[in-house]
């Protein structure tokens, strides 16, 4: 069901537009200095505007919210068509709500084609709000390969010393898992003769096209999440952008690939996700033990962000994967929390760089003891990142262990490892940067105003969260219980009748 606006105005367009022309405007600006000014005002003034989608949302609403619907190819079904609903509207106000941050970030950090930089940023959230407004599927598809151009010019230009090559290798990921999105795509028309989701949600697939529907979507997803094995371009990009670039790799971009699998696999091809569910659970599986060992490994402080990522990821597949509700409630809050959490240990790690120009654990060993504002941040991060009760992670990890458990009691003891080296990793980090010997003293400067300014408004939310997420979960339950619902209606197809069903149409 599609509900109009019921806010005077088209919202959902201005969250995507409105950072996209100040993109614009910021190319005819001069000074630097202007530019970062002009970039923070617009991404403030953002996310000022989406907060009124929070409080005009209406959660026991059934469909989509906010609507904006113009025909665009009548023939061909395909139209200017934006809404939310309870699994979009939350990473809409993570995107807006991070913003600022990547600007104020890089406020000093970054000296060189400063207008440029910041038009990117912009561009970069302006596109990532599409990706989770759009509902058509051509519209969506455009949003979720535009967002390559500005990411590639953030690596690329203002990464590291190997940015051509983590951005070259990014682009060549990503561009192999969109061949597959838009063969998915293609599918859907032949089937549906509509690129509308909301159309295509009362499809009926035949077996066949559901099971190659599920894998290429699945194919497509998997690395923007990333899941093991098309995961090795996410250290590399991690390492080499720019702070700003990795906050929004870890905390929006990624999440695009479980927003997909929600969107698309679990709703549109409800059958082939219950037959097919154990292979994403070995993956998930595989990306929390080899991400957590991979992450123990580490000494670049970056790096092992990274992979303790690709680890944290693990755990949402995993909720995804098991297919009932503690799951997919648990799935969503980690995909917040992890933005979070995730986000903050980036922004640390960035301004321990402009300190001492190294992320070299033991470059910046003990200098954590003379710098208490950084280290209440880093332990703040550190715990909610090892899910530490009282914190974000705790809640949404909890949830997703709870539905490995409901699932199978084998599974959750194949996962109860996986939690166990995020503590390693994360208290390897924390107490070596905190208590260890061999930084140099007179690097030390602890934070000053403007990073109070990025970091607490992470920090708050991570707390309020670990105590009350009823506000998250009130936003949620009603499309999660709805998704649930449709997988429970196919339950009755058992893997080896579904396999049986498919294979004729495969085969042929």
């Amino acid at each position: 069901m599609l509900h109009p606006t019921t806010l005077d105005g088209p919202f959902l367009s201005l969250l995507v537009f409105l950072p996209i022309l100040g993109a614009v405007l910021l190319l005819l600006v001069r000074r630097g200095e202007t530019a970062r000014w002009l970039a923070l005002v617009v991404l403030v003034l953002t996310f000022l505007l989406s907060l009124p989608l929070y409080a005009a949302f209406r959660p026991g609403l059934p469909g989509f919210q906010f609507v904006e619907n113009h025909v665009w190819i009548e023939r061909l079904g395909l139209s200017y068509l934006l809404g939310v609903d309870g699994i979009s509207l939350p990473l809409v106000l993570l995107t807006t709500f991070l913003g600022p941050a990547t600007v104020l970030c890089s406020w000093r950090y970054i000296t060189r084609r400063v207008r440029e930089f910041m038009a990117c940023l912009l561009l970069t959230q302006g596109i990532l709000t599409g990706v989770f407004v759009a509902l058509d599927l051509v519209l969506f598809y455009f949003f979720w390969e535009a967002m390559l151009i500005p990411m590639f010019l953030l690596i690329a230009i203002w990464g590291g010393p190997r940015r051509r090559y983590a951005a070259i290798k990014f682009v060549l990921y990503t561009l192999g898992g969109s061949v597959f999105l838009l063969l998915a795509i293609v599918g859907l028309f032949i089937q549906g003769h509509t690129f509308s989701y909301p159309a295509l949600l009362g499809l009926q697939l035949a077996p066949g096209w559901e099971f190659w529907l599920f894998l290429a979507f699945l194919a497509g997803f998997a690395v923007k999440i990333p899941m093991v094995p098309v995961h090795t371009w996410l250290p590399a990009a991690h390492v080499e952008a720019p702070t700003a670039g990795s906050v929004i790799l870890a905390s929006v971009l990624l999440k695009m690939g479980t927003y997909g699998l929600l969107r698309f696999n679990l709703s549109l091809t409800p059958a082939a996700t219950i037959g097919l569910a154990p292979l994403v659970i070995v993956l998930s599986v595989a990306a929390i033990l080899y991400g957590g060992l991979l992450a123990l490994a580490q000494q670049d402080i970056k790096k092992l962000i990274a992979y303790s990522s690709v680890a944290h990821m693990g755990f949402v597949t995993l909720g995804i994967g098991v297919l009932n509700m503690q799951g997919l409630q648990g799935a969503m809050l980690q995909m917040l929390n992890h933005g979070l959490t995730t986000g903050g240990l980036f922004l640390l790690a960035g301004m321990l760089h402009e300190r001492t120009h190294s992320r070299q654990l033991a470059d910046n060993a003990g200098l954590g003891r003379l710098m208490p504002g950084f280290v209440f941040f880093l332990g703040l991060f550190s715990l909610s990142s090892l899910a530490f009760p009282g914190t974000a992670s705790f809640v949404g990890e909890f949830l997703c262990l709870s539905g490995a458990f409901t699932d199978s009691l084998r599974l959750g003891a194949w996962v109860i490892p996986g939690a166990l080296l995020a503590a390693a990793y994360m208290f390897r980090m924390l107490l070596g940067l905190t208590w260890g010997r061999g930084g140099d003293p007179a690097l030390a400067r602890d934070i000053g105003p403007r990073e109070w300014a990025v970091l607490l408004p992470l920090a708050v939310p991570v707390i309020l969260f670990g105590f009350y997420p009823a506000p998250l979960l009130r936003l949620m339950n009603p499309v999660l219980e709805t998704i649930a619902a449709r997988l429970d209606s196919q339950a009755a197809v058992e893997f080896v009748a579904f396999i049986g069903q498919a294979l004729p149409s495969i085969l042929n």
